[in-house]
């Protein structure tokens, strides 16, 4: 009996020893396929992969009847921003969030001279609630909200066979890629200004033309960018796709979005550090510090919601010129109507339309 026990023993040790060296392989095969730049950028979203319905980015043809926003038109103006939402809805199910409308209201408020599109993919018809808010949009003359078909959008550019090739299915996160292909194909296409549903602009940005925003010391962030539609902006739009198509990963959250633009932007300056990406390094091109457009940073997120050093936070926010609120990680965080957490305060500034008819939560 006391030789099986010692055997048994001597066998759940092994066991227990052949488990953490597979682990640690497993792990260390992680680190060496994934580099230290994307780990950074997937470890905030490692336990939030997507799968969402997106049957309507194989739509091909649109019935008007069943359209409730107009197609989207070549822009007339070379004041452009562009807002995309890239989620599929089921019938009469369209959605239109509070703060994303909050967002685009900002952009068109301190941008008035500028046309503020908002593009939807879907094409199913609005909720009640939403209708609401795209109605106090419309009252903006500078916003319009329109409908656009990825196949069409996509055709005759760099990106149109690549793109057909499947590439964007085979995601973890569909929604977030088209996402970035967008930004960068509009931006490519019409040049202006491209920013994220969840950015609160809090200052004109009309006399910017080539820039973006640093996130830290390492990361250029794609929340926020500007690009002309000639010369230097639609080179390095160019130069995006470019990077799209050769550097495209289903399987990291952040290497399309935020990775294509910092490995251009390292290219372009020839820096490593953001810090160091100056207009002289970077052949006119304007990078941002942190505080312009990512004030807080996403490990901090929490501080747009709390009242607990309040007014240090707005101290803060009051320099930048637009606020990212990372709904990745806040979105299900609520915040009362009328509260004095600074998102709260922020948004009863700059979306004063939206935010009064949110009703009790915002």
């Amino acid at each position: 009996m006391k030789n099986y026990k010692e055997a048994r023993r001597f066998v759940n040790v092994r066991m227990k020893k052949s488990l953490l060296i597979a682990i640690a392989i497993g792990t260390l095969l992680f680190v060496m396929v994934v580099s230290n730049d994307d780990l950074r950028r997937i470890v905030p979203f490692m336990s939030q992969v997507e799968a969402p319905d997106i049957s309507c980015y194989d739509v091909t043809k649109i019935y008007t009847k069943h359209v409730e926003l107009p197609d989207f038109e070549t822009p007339t103006s070379d004041r452009n921003i562009f807002f995309h939402e890239t989620s599929c809805f089921n019938d009469d199910q369209g959605l239109l969030k509070v703060r994303q409308a909050c967002a685009v209201e900002s952009a068109a408020l301190m941008n008035p001279s500028t046309i503020v599109y908002l593009l939807f993919v879907s094409w199913s018809k609005f909720t009640n609630t939403s209708r609401n808010f795209v109605q106090q949009l419309s009252t903006y003359d500078n916003i319009k909200i329109r409908h656009i078909v990825i196949d069409d959008y996509l055709r005759n550019t760099p990106l149109a066979e690549w793109y057909a090739s499947g590439v964007l299915k085979r995601s973890q996160w569909p929604k977030s890629h088209i996402s970035d292909i967008l930004r960068y194909l509009t931006l490519w296409k019409y040049g202006g200004i491209y920013l994220d549903l969840d950015v609160v602009v809090t200052s004109s940005l009309e006399n910017l033309l080539n820039f973006a925003g640093a996130e830290d010391r390492e990361d250029v962030a794609a929340g926020v960018i500007g690009f002309s539609p000639t010369g230097l902006g639609h080179k390095l739009a160019d130069e995006c796709l470019r990077d799209l198509q050769s550097n495209f990963r289903g399987d990291v959250w952040g290497h399309n979005g935020p990775g294509v633009i910092t490995r251009t932007l390292k290219k372009l300056c020839g820096t490593r550090y953001t810090k160091d990406m100056t207009s002289r390094k970077c052949h006119g091109f304007k990078v941002f510090p942190p505080s312009a457009f990512y004030p807080i940073h996403y490990k901090k997120w929490r501080k747009y919601f709390e009242t607990k050093d309040a007014n240090a936070t707005m101290k803060i926010l009051q320099k930048a010129k637009a606020i990212h609120v990372w709904n990745k990680l806040s979105e299900s965080r609520s915040i009362k109507v009328g509260s004095k957490v600074p998102y709260a305060i922020i948004a009863e500034k700059y979306c004063p339309k939206i935010y009064r008819s949110a009703g009790t939560e915002f």
